[in-house]
């Protein structure tokens, strides 16, 4: 039986896919800074589930939390990332924007390095993780959550050429959601919202196709390629 942890299991896209991956035959760990909702989860299918409690930005907490899950489970073969938080912040407190920094680059550096080198170690494996296509550009409502999106796509793609220069059987998926009817989802006239199920039955088909980088949904692929090739000094009066 494989044995996958996702981080961030309490709500949206984590618990989704550790739901889909518990019914696909995972053993499957669930972490999240919410017990009571890792719970929930769990009574739902309690032998497939291994819980534990921990906010990612405590790095020191989190990491020890993820070895002793690892050995509840007997191994790891993948690991999804799925833990990240962004607020609209147009008056730049920057508690807000602290808040986003610690989360989306302090804990994911901390964790996605561990998961790399505990498959460096054991021989191969598979890193998961949710940034967003708001990395691929900046935003005058939300700056740190597309600015530390843009690190998680950078810092991923990193990873990949570094598994490829050593030859190491370790897969790196970068998963770009658009938007997704999530608590994520934030602010007027928003457009596309896709249900968080068609979402993570796009990412599980990705994850189990071992996708380097991948878009949900397709169409927000095509706003991609559209994004990138906006000029500058268009994008800035938007």
């Amino acid at each position: 039986m494989k044995k996958v942890i996702v981080v961030g299991a309490t709500s949206g896209i984590g618990r989704g896919l550790a739901q889909m991956l518990a019914a696909k035959g995972y053993r499957t760990g669930i972490t999240g800074r919410r017990q009571a909702l890792l719970k929930e989860l769990k009574l739902k299918n309690p032998d497939a589930f291994v819980l534990r409690c921990f906010d990612v930005s405590d790095v020191t907490t989190a990491i020890e939390n993820l070895e002793r899950m690892v050995e509840e489970l007997g191994g790891m073969d993948l690991l999804v990332l799925s833990a990240g938080t962004g607020e609209l912040n147009p008056d730049l407190d920057f508690g807000v924007e602290k808040s986003t920094i610690d989360t989306n680059v302090t804990g994911f550096t901390a964790l996605a390095d561990w998961a790399y080198g505990y498959f460096d170690k054991h021989g191969g494996g598979h890193l998961a993780a949710v940034s967003s296509v708001g990395g691929l550009r900046g935003s005058k409502e939300a700056p740190a959550y597309n600015a530390t999106k843009a690190y998680q796509i950078n810092y991923l793609e990193g990873l990949r050429q570094k598994a490829a220069k050593n030859a190491s059987n370790i897969t790196v998926t970068d998963i770009r959601p658009g938007l997704v009817d999530t608590a994520m989802a934030k602010g007027e006239g928003l457009f596309w919202v896709m249900p968080t199920d068609k979402a993570v039955r796009q990412i599980y088909k990705g994850i189990a196709r071992k996708r380097k980088v991948l878009y949900v949904t397709r169409r927000w692929g095509i706003l991609a390629r559209l994004l990138k090739v906006i000029p500058r000094t268009l994008y800035e009066r938007m």
